[in-house]
């Protein structure tokens, strides 16, 4: 017989996985965490119904929220990570040796000791002896922090749920105060194809715009995204994504990686004509909602 995983993207649109096994079932004080395993994308979890990431694809997710800005940003030594409890974001910085701290902000313990169980090459990141885990709410952590990182990378999982009070006003502007005056913040901007996660990407984009001085949006091919297509944001008070691209720089780091290039790093800002109009539409609109 066979057993398979469902989510649905839209009311209309379904997403199924063949399972072998279901790993883990239960429900923390944030949400359900369900662990599968596959033989596609071998081992994956979910949060409420809604896959998180899968052992196949979760290295896209991952090098491209870390890569993208590191490559950018001339000496970062401070970084926070709002989420990332899987660890995969911090493995990914943690082959930067000039980094001197990574803050991981990440409410549900839970979830950590789940990925730490089933997901250890992710969960490694987070045993590198400079990270700090802090088991708290996002956005109250950020309130008293004031020019204190060069890289803020909001790594939760979407703007509703446990998770809605770090796409809000209050939180780019927390952001913003929390970062250097040369800082940047890139955050995971969803999925803009379906239309009932449209608006969701709208006021990402409108927030961050009107927050930042430099706002770009970059895109990236991740299969248990919704569409298979995910965005990501930048935001930043000096650091242009391509102008400040220093190629040589990050080369010489010698750094393996499955999906990100600086070749690729380019043209992941060169977004289809549908997202370029919705993000434009946005920067004319100075309401922020």
């Amino acid at each position: 017989m066979n057993y398979w995983f469902s989510e649905m993207h839209t009311d209309n649109v379904k997403m199924s996985i063949r399972v072998e096994n279901q790993l883990f079932s239960k429900k923390s004080d944030f949400q359900r965490i369900d662990v599968f395993d596959s033989p596609e994308f071998g081992k994956f979890i979910t949060s409420d119904g809604s896959v998180i990431f899968s052992e196949k694809d979760e290295f896209v997710y991952d090098e491209m929220i870390v890569h993208v800005p590191m490559a950018v940003h001339p000496h970062v030594k401070r970084v926070l990570v709002i989420g990332g409890g899987d660890g995969g974001v911090a493995r990914e910085l943690a082959h930067y040796e000039e980094i001197e701290s990574i803050d991981v902000v990440e409410p549900d313990e839970m979830f950590v000791e789940v990925c730490r169980e089933f997901f250890p090459d992710n969960a490694c990141g987070l045993s590198d002896p400079r990270v700090s885990v802090y088991y708290q709410d996002g956005l109250r952590f950020l309130r008293n922090r004031c020019d204190e990182y060069d890289l803020i990378i909001n790594d939760a999982t979407d703007p509703l749920g446990h998770t809605e009070g770090l796409f809000t006003k209050e939180f780019y502007g927390s952001c913003y105060k929390a970062l250097h005056d040369d800082g940047i913040m890139v955050y995971q901007h969803g999925s803009p194809f379906f239309d009932e996660d449209e608006e969701p990407c709208r006021s990402m984009h409108r927030k961050a715009f009107l927050s930042f001085p430099i706002s770009r949006v970059y895109q990236a091919h991740i299969p248990t995204c919704p569409a298979g297509y995910w965005l990501f944001g930048f935001g930043s008070k000096k650091y242009h994504p391509i102008d400040d691209l220093d190629i040589s720089r990050w080369k010489a780091r010698n750094i393996k990686t499955w999906y990100y290039t600086v070749n690729l790093h380019r043209g992941a800002f060169m977004l289809p004509k549908y997202v370029e109009d919705l993000l434009e539409e946005e920067e004319k609109n100075k309401k922020i909602i």
